[in-house]
């Protein structure tokens, strides 16, 4: 495995981050429990979740996911091992059973989410703390383009200087952004070091094959800023493993149980994906392992979250940390792309 460095801080991750979001809904606390022992097993030392877990978002399910992580730290003793993610969720996104659902990043709601969420992971402390999405309108959740809209929202060094408190009282390590745009990132970045609060380490954007416009804008503020991307749904929401090829739609599947999921589901995303799981055969290679192999190599990506439903799928997605594409094949992705680029932003 290899292991890069979080930001400019002393902690280095895993180049593939445990994913979580499907346990509490289609993954049970024993499954879950057996994923993480897999993942460690394997070299994987980031795990990654929310308050918001699992996905979708229900009143029902609602925190589940830290709660099941939790359990693990409590039966196995071994959170010292792990680099700990979770984020704080932003407002709107059908999600009104949190906080009453006028969600804010200030002092308020962040204090108040942070405490929960360490007592569901039954930890005294996150390495990593993310804001889960902006709380101001903006194009995220597959919106390409900006439309600005004049709406308040809690200041930025507001929300810097909350978090700087819940730093200096040991509750967090670092702090983290996710969905966020170029602008945004920036203007969080100057505020921290105007005022000497904690610097965004990392930013947990969409990238894969079929969603590459984290490379337009935020990519060189990654690397020169040294705020590395988390990329999340490496898979597209399992479209580039080739499960769903010709329109099938397997039995316990996510975009099989859950209709809301459309945004990997469009004609021109099937045609691609075609095009990518056609390539990954013609060269004898697992079409989800090359997709997850390709984010992983960026050099813009600290590490690449993966997740699974079974262990088979697990297992098939870390065996794709020893791949490396050949010329070749980076050849026709990029062929691919340039014909048919970003049909699911």
């Amino acid at each position: 495995m290899d292991y890069r460095q979080l930001g400019r801080t002393d902690l280095n991750v895993s180049s593939l981050c445990l994913g979580t979001m499907t346990w509490g809904e289609q993954n049970s606390e024993a499954e879950g429990h057996a994923q993480i022992e897999r993942a460690k097993a394997f070299g994987i030392n980031f795990i990654d979740t929310a308050e918001m877990y699992p996905v979708p978002p229900r009143p029902e399910t609602y925190s589940r996911t830290e709660q099941i992580i939790g359990s693990y730290f409590k039966q196995r003793g071994d959170r010292a091992d792990w680099i700990l993610a979770s984020k704080i969720a932003g407002p709107g996104n059908g999600i009104n059973h949190i906080r009453g659902g006028n969600l804010k990043f200030n002092r308020e709601h962040i204090v108040a989410a942070l405490d929960a969420s360490l007592k569901r992971l039954q930890t005294d402390w996150i390495d990593l703390y993310q804001l889960h999405w902006p709380e101001r309108p903006t194009n995220f959740f597959g919106q390409l383009g900006y439309r600005h809209q004049e709406v308040d929202f809690t200041p930025l060094a507001e929300t810097l200087e909350v978090l700087d408190e819940q730093v200096k009282a040991g509750k967090i390590r670092h702090i983290g952004l996710s969905n966020e745009t170029p602008w945004g990132t920036m203007k969080f970045l100057q505020l921290a070091e105007k005022h000497g609060w904690p610097r965004a380490v990392s930013i947990q954007n969409p990238y894969n094959l079929l969603s590459r416009t984290f490379e337009v804008g935020l990519a060189e503020v990654a690397i020169r800023e040294q705020c590395g991307l988390l990329a999340y749904s490496p898979l597209a929401f399992g479209m580039l493993s080739g499960k769903y090829e010709g329109g099938a739609r397997p039995d316990g599947a996510r975009i099989s149980l859950f209709s809301r999921f459309t945004r990997y589901s469009n004609p021109e995303t099937e045609a691609a994906c075609s095009r990518y799981i056609a390539l990954a055969r013609e060269h004898g290679l697992n079409p989800a392992q090359m997709a997850l192999a390709f984010v992983t190599a960026q050099p813009f990506v600290t590490s690449n979250i993966i997740g699974a439903t079974n262990l088979e799928q697990l297992d098939s997605n870390l065996a794709s940390a020893e791949l490396k594409l050949s010329d070749e094949v980076l050849a026709g992705i990029e062929a691919i792309h340039k014909a048919q680029p970003n049909p699911a932003p």
